[in-house]
């Protein structure tokens, strides 16, 4: 399944610029999950919605998978463009 990844709330950064921290981003996330991104993506969001006893172990790893990667792939998108306390990357499955 394919995804998109969107810098947000990065103020007065040049297009190719943010084009380079959503493909660092990605790139770093793919290495992560490698074909599990959508699944993990899934289960992160079901535990958001969700209580602990209402997941699966398999659901709760696949969560936790997702947080790990998520903070690596934002380390890696960020590298080199200074601080923005707002803003995130969205990923959405497509």
């Amino acid at each position: 399944m394919t995804y998109t990844v969107t810098l947000v709330d990065f103020p007065a950064a040049p297009p190719d610029v943010i084009h380079a921290a959503e493909a660092r981003f990605r790139a770093a996330l793919d290495k992560a999950l490698a074909d599990q991104v959508a699944p993990t993506l899934r289960a992160f969001q079901s535990a958001s919605e969700s209580s602990a006893n209402e997941l699966t172990k398999d659901e709760v790893k696949l969560a936790s998978d997702w947080a790990t990667a998520y903070a690596k792939a934002k380390e890696a998108g960020f590298r080199g463009l200074g601080d923005a306390d707002e803003a995130y990357f969205e990923v959405r499955l497509a």
